[in-house]
């Protein structure tokens, strides 16, 4: 922010350490997939002195590569944080994934963070999600700040981006996002496309030149001048009118010459109410350099722009029972209140949770208590507990560093928690809290899985619980209807790391099978029929017979059982035995074992023993009767359907109703959803929406977004019912 030249004044080898929250800087790098953010991530702590030329860490790793599947998959799939000190300010860095699947470490990146870089690629310009993110944040106040990278790339220009992004996320306001600097070009190569050697401060009109290796800074020619005058001026009048400062506007527009330090504060504090968003330019370092292109600048910015801990309002708490609670200020001698933003499995320490404190101070070997918020919906075990905390470390790369305590503000990583889950809250065992929790989204892409041999059946159960501890966007279901284990995830990518974690880290192999709906059967029309369960075979026999009327009954009724026996055909004590054996027989099925419903069974004669009759012989009657009376009748296929509700960018509106008539849909209403935005409410077979999660992100770019709810099940079309009878007969 100050814009002089600096030094390196982080150091290598150790994990940068707080005393204060005003010495702390918690930031979120966000962006789509392959913008360059792990890389950035990379640059920056290579510039503060926090791994080598190489961007090596000590143990001869790099930061990005210490997750296995990451490695693997080229591209990030979890939330990590690293740590870098720069000028006596500890930056925790958040580097998210920016593949929508994994939505879920993103939001929790956001609330671990108090300020956004959002980094968006010269090359390929900003993902309509990146849009989707940057309105969150604005929801919510957040400062945030632009990145361009890749501007190697032939076709990358940073004077387009900047406009690109103005357009993008300034709305009505197109100078509440401005360039800071604007690139210096060296001699064109071969392809025609000049590199990017430096950067002139539109500010202090200086020039930081990276050409040699090493950051210097000069005055501009004579010739460098003129090209920043208009871009100059626009940042000065564009600061001070997003800092709200009037005197200064009229100082300025009478044509008096504001100093730097006052227009680097109005900057500052522009940013920190997350009213003006500056654009920079960032690139690693190159052929052994110290410090890559920009990097010096993003870091200044973050330490002199960006806000404290101290600065952001913490979550609202309340006792674990819902009594309020006051709220809380970031003081390391306040309540203790911490939440867990990640939880994750080291194969040597074991489970570790990446907390964010944001009251009190955090230290080894205390007792606190943990606070869950109850997601058994999503196959969470509800807790509430005591535990003891482990060692506290900062991750970087494969490394643990030890951190003596972790104050208000700070992240750590808390070894053997063992109940904690992501999104627990951690307080004091004598005065527990539960903070609010953040929003999640809810996973709509169901994978049917089994386990692969006996071996692998024993571990499942207990692999599938840690697998949905570390991550609240998945929800595990056991489907008693169809007798399938359900993990719900956010996509195929999603889906894909979970097995694969599984597999790794748990040591249980799974296959995959087709995800069944949960079908249902019922009467099209009234039928009668008759059980008659009679068997003699010495001793005491088997003697029981009923008649029974079936006629249908409007959805959702269920079934219901009507006593109309006169004179004591059936003996009082065996009535209750008909109606057990009618509902055993009813969910197990008729016609293609899916559980009958919405029928009322009426119980109109019989016949008994004195001695034969018997509980089970008239609960086999029962069930005779009611098969025989299906005989008379055709039975319909129920299928579930769903309320689904999507919202769109207008432009998709289109697409996305053709789509969803194309599986069934009924369209039931169509609303405006803010600016831009369409909300479509349909009522669609779930048969028709099991991969609709990969479906809509194709259909909308990745900027479409659903929720479904369980709404009837209704009669399925005579054609397709019999083709999943056909199917259900072949797989039986």
């Amino acid at each position: 922010m100050s814009e002089k030249s600096s030094t390196n004044p982080g150091a290598a080898g150790r994990a940068p350490a707080a005393d204060r929250p005003a010495a702390l800087r918690n930031v979120v790098l966000v962006g789509h997939s392959g913008s360059g953010k792990t890389t950035l991530v990379e640059a920056l702590a290579q510039a503060s002195g926090a791994v080598n030329r190489a961007g090596r860490v000590e143990d001869g790793g790099t930061l990005s590569d210490y997750d296995e599947i990451e490695h693997r998959q080229q591209r990030s799939v979890q939330l990590s944080l690293v740590p870098v000190d720069w000028g006596g300010i500890k930056i925790n860095l958040l580097d998210t994934p920016g593949y929508a699947d994994f939505v879920g470490e993103l939001r929790a990146g956001l609330r671990a963070a108090d300020a956004a870089l959002f980094v968006v690629s010269a090359a390929d310009g900003v993902a309509g999600a990146t849009r989707m993110v940057w309105d969150e944040c604005a929801a919510v106040g957040m400062p945030r700040a632009l990145v361009v990278t890749h501007l190697e790339a032939a076709r990358a220009d940073f004077d387009e981006m900047t406009r690109r992004c103005a357009l993008t996320f300034g709305g009505d306001d197109l100078d509440a996002v401005l360039p800071l600097y604007l690139p210096l070009y060296g001699t064109p190569g071969s392809d025609g496309h000049a590199p990017v050697d430096g950067l002139i401060g539109l500010l202090s009109q200086r020039v930081f030149d990276y050409s040699s290796g090493t950051r210097t800074e000069r005055a501009p020619t004579d010739d460098e001048l003129p090209l920043i005058e208009a871009a100059r001026n626009r940042l000065i009048e564009g600061i001070i009118a997003e800092s709200e400062d009037e005197t200064l506007m009229d100082r300025y527009l009478a044509g008096e010459d504001i100093d730097l330090k006052t227009l680097v504060g109005d900057l500052e504090t522009a940013v920190a109410r997350g009213s003006f968003h500056p654009v920079l330019a960032a690139a690693p370092a190159v052929d052994g350099a110290k410090q890559g292109l920009g990097t010096v600048e993003l870091l200044e910015l973050i330490t002199g722009g960006f806000p404290t801990p101290a600065e952001r309002e913490a979550p609202a708490v309340t006792g674990p029972d819902g009594s309020p609670r006051p709220s809380l200020g970031c003081d390391p001698e306040g309540p203790l209140a911490a939440e867990v933003v990640k939880t994750s499995s080291d194969p040597y320490v074991g489970r570790l949770s990446l907390v964010r404190v944001f009251s009190g101070t955090l230290r080894p070997d205390d007792t606190v208590h943990v606070s869950g918020h109850g997601l058994t919906d999503r196959g969470h075990e509800d807790h509430d507990v005591d535990e003891r905390v482990g060692a506290l470390s900062a991750p970087f790369g494969k490394q643990q560093r030890p951190l003596p305590l972790a104050i208000a503000g700070d992240l750590a990583c808390v070894a053997k928690l063992t109940r904690a889950e992501t999104g627990d809250t951690l307080s004091a065992k004598d005065d527990p809290l539960l903070m609010e929790p953040w929003a999640m989204p809810d996973p709509l892409l169901p994978i049917a899985i089994r386990a692969h041999s006996k071996a692998d059946e024993d571990k499942l159960s207990q692999g599938l619980a840690r697998l949905v501890a570390e991550d609240p966007t998945m929800r595990l279901e056991h489907n008693q209807d169809t007798r399938q284990v359900v993990l719900w995830c956010m996509g195929e990518a999603h889906t894909d790391v979970a097995l694969e974690r599984l597999r790794s880290r748990y040591g249980v192999q799974v296959d995959t099978v087709e995800h069944k709906v949960a079908l249902r059967e019922t009467f099209s029309g009234s039928a009668a029929g008759r059980g008659r369960h009679v068997k003699q075979s010495g001793g005491h026999g088997q003697f029981a017979i009923c008649e029974i009327q079936v006629e249908p009954l409007p959805g959702g009724s269920g079934i219901e059982f009507v006593d109309k026996v006169v004179g004591g055909a059936v003996p009082r004590q065996f009535i209750p035995s008909v109606e057990k054996g009618v509902r055993a027989q009813a969910a197990r099925g008729i016609a293609a074992g899916n559980p009958l419903v919405d029928i009322r069974v009426t119980l109109l004669d019989g016949k008994s023993h004195s001695v034969d009759s018997s509980d089970a012989a008239f609960q086999t009657a029962g069930a005779l009767a009611l098969r025989e009376a299906a005989a008379q009748t055709r039975i319909d296929l129920l299928e579930p359907v769903s309320e689904v509700r999507v919202l769109i960018p207008d432009e998709y509106v289109g697409p996305v109703l053709s789509d969803l008539s194309g599986r069934r849909g009924r369209v039931v209403g169509t609303e405006q959803s803010g600016a831009g935005r369409t909300l479509v409410r349909a009522e669609v077979p779930e048969i028709e929406i099991g991969r609709y999660a990969v479906d809509l992100r194709s259909l909308s770019h990745g900027t479409g977004r659903f929720s479904r709810g369980y709404l009837r099940h209704e009669p399925m079309p005579g054609q397709l019912a019999a083709r999943m009878r056909e199917q259900e007969a072949v797989s039986a």
